[in-house]
């Protein structure tokens, strides 16, 4: 496995990736209202590479077919946006790959204090990574009340 910076020609493989993600891993720990919500549909790419287009890193997963199998974002301010992995490939050791991957950039940069919003799964992986829950947030999202989870990570 490979793990390279995102390019453009990536984006329609991450949005599907994301949506399944969702939809299959998040099956276990939100309602199917609550997964609609979050992910009625894959967005475009051109929808994905407008999102992430403010300087923030993406870092991709591919397989030894050259396709991408997982994705991680960091913003400058060491936020994690998104982190997803395709599910048949969740619970290989590829998310962990990714996530330490981001960590040795993170600390490269200066970056003291990596943050996240954590689903659920998530959150399990994350208390892994050695996060500690700020607190549980509620909120709506599309309408529909979901919640997710403040972590953080002193480096």
């Amino acid at each position: 496995m490979l793990i390279r910076p995102f390019q453009n020609q990536d984006a329609r493989a991450l949005t599907q990736l994301f949506h399944d993600s969702v939809h299959v891993i998040g099956a276990r720990d939100y309602s199917d209202e609550q997964l609609s919500a979050w992910s009625p549909q894959p967005v475009t790419a051109e929808t994905f590479i407008r999102r992430i287009s403010d300087g923030r890193d993406i870092f991709v997963a591919i397989n030894t077919e050259k396709e991408p199998v997982g994705f991680i974002e960091l913003e400058k301010n060491g936020h994690i946006d998104c982190f997803y992995c395709r599910p048949d490939v969740a619970g290989t050791g590829i998310g962990k790959e990714l996530y330490n991957h981001l960590e040795r950039m993170a600390s490269e940069r200066g970056i003291e204090i990596l943050f996240v919003e954590a689903s659920e799964a998530a959150k399990r992986f994350f208390i892994r990574q050695g996060f500690k829950t700020d607190h549980r947030r509620n909120f709506k999202y599309n309408g529909v009340d979901i919640h997710n989870f403040l972590m953080r990570k002193s480096l």
